[in-house]
């Protein structure tokens, strides 16, 4: 195991076989069970459906205490970079594991501009997917067809243009992101328009009219930045553990990442915002209100979307960071909107209850991030691909872990269920 310190061993006892396995200390104080070794020695291996006991990969990129409620990218917690740090310098700390000096911002922040407009093919492509499709479907494809206009296998792969390959993937995603939106409303997609800051590009390409630009609002720029940056990376999840194994493959960058958005929208990993949406639809149409709600949620009789963490056992500290920005973006805009009432006083009752007070259910990320999209006018349907946008330096970093590391590809193994050796037999003699 790469980059872990060797302790000890765990003494292992199978039939016919006792053995010594080294065990692993992670630089936090994780403990992990070493069995590289264990089929070749004795021909069993593990079984752990979902891996939810098994570390994949010893990383050193994001560092997650559930418990505690702790989240540091390379060391860093994520309340001091939310504090001092934009979303590109975050990008390039993941990526290369330490913060950017002046020079480096520069450059980054340089070829982020350069890369951003994609090939007039790409576009089109866009254009001849249909208007209803849903987002994640032509975010995923259209990455894949950015990544057809030009061959950037060789530059991906290449130490020295490593750094260019993974700008122009973070500078062309939000692009495609917006284009992808602009084609579901019938409308044509808006350029680039350059010296803008990374967050400030989106809204531009996402709210602009050929007509007309977008007020981009410093306090609104700075909440799209901090939802980018709080989602940077989460450690081995769903997604990011798909682009590691396409990653482990030889797949390039693009496709790697394109896979990630994949994994990415299923309902059970990037669309906890949406459910929280869903929710305030559900309270808003029905005859209760959230006392009645939430008197339903303490019977069993119904499920609090946005609350508490499959993760975090405490508090998430994404959702400290974000709610002062959502609190301002929500006073300063003043949208009469019955679904964002229903989220205030959601968020009032629930923190005065001792009934959720004592079982942590705070509310998390997802819950902050939905109501400042939805107040923003960003559509549901797109909630994940906000959530995608700011995940890809994560998942750049660990396809980049992947190269570096010189991983064999990914094969997990399995325990046969089905059924022992038969014999077919010719069509007419089966009954």
């Amino acid at each position: 195991m790469p980059d872990a310190i060797a302790s000890d061993a765990a003494k292992l006892s199978l039939p016919g076989h006792e053995l010594e396995l080294p065990i692993a200390i992670g630089s936090e104080g994780e403990h992990a069970v070493d069995i590289t070794q264990l089929r070749a020695q004795t021909g069993y291996i593990t079984l752990d459906p979902g891996y939810r006991n098994t570390g994949s990969v010893a990383s050193g990129i994001t560092f997650i205490d559930g418990e505690k409620g702790i989240l540091r990218y390379r060391g860093y917690p994520i309340d001091n970079l939310c504090a001092n740090c934009g979303f590109l310098e975050v990008a390039w700390l993941l990526i290369f594991g330490e913060l950017p000096n002046a020079s480096e911002l520069q450059q980054l922040t340089e070829l982020v501009d350069k890369y951003a407009d994609v090939d007039a093919d790409v576009f089109s492509a866009i254009d001849g997917f249909p208007d209803d499709g849903h987002p994640m479907a032509k975010f995923a494809a259209s990455i894949q067809a950015a990544s057809c206009c030009h061959d950037r296998r060789e530059a991906v792969e290449g130490e020295d243009t490593f750094l260019e390959a993974a700008a122009c993937l973070i500078a062309q995603v939000p692009t495609l992101a917006a284009a992808g939106f602009k084609d579901s409303n019938g409308q044509q997609p808006i350029k680039p328009q350059h010296g803008l800051s990374y967050a400030a590009q989106f809204l531009h390409m996402m709210f602009s009219t050929p007509e007309q630009p977008a007020e981009l609002d410093p306090d609104v720029v700075e909440a799209i930045d901090l939802i980018f940056t709080l989602h940077a990376d989460h450690e081995q999840n769903c997604s990011t553990s798909t682009v590691r194994i396409v990653g482990s493959s030889g797949a390039n960058l693009f496709t790697s990442c394109a896979a990630g958005v994949s994994a990415l929208w299923g309902p059970l990993h990037g669309g906890a915002n949406v459910a929280v949406l869903k929710q305030l639809h559900r309270i808003h149409e029905s005859p209760l209100d959230v006392p009645g709600f939430l008197e339903k949620v303490k019977n069993k009789e119904d499920k609090l979307f946005g609350f508490g963490h499959a993760v975090y056992k405490s508090f998430d500290p994404r959702a400290k960071v974000l709610k002062s920005s959502a609190d301002k973006v929500l006073d300063k805009l003043g949208i009469d909107d019955p679904l964002l009432q229903i989220a205030k006083e959601l968020e009032a009752a629930a923190r005065a209850d001792d009934y959720f007070v004592s079982r942590n259910l705070y509310p998390n990320v997802d819950f902050y991030s939905g109501i400042i999209m939805r107040a923003l006018g960003i559509p549901e349907d797109m909630f994940t691909v906000m959530f995608a946008l700011g995940r890809m330096p994560g998942w750049i970093a660990n396809w980049k872990e992947v190269r570096d590391q010189k991983s064999r590809i990914y094969r997990p193994r399995q325990v046969y269920t089905g059924p022992t050796v038969r014999e077919a037999v010719p069509i007419d003699q089966r009954g």
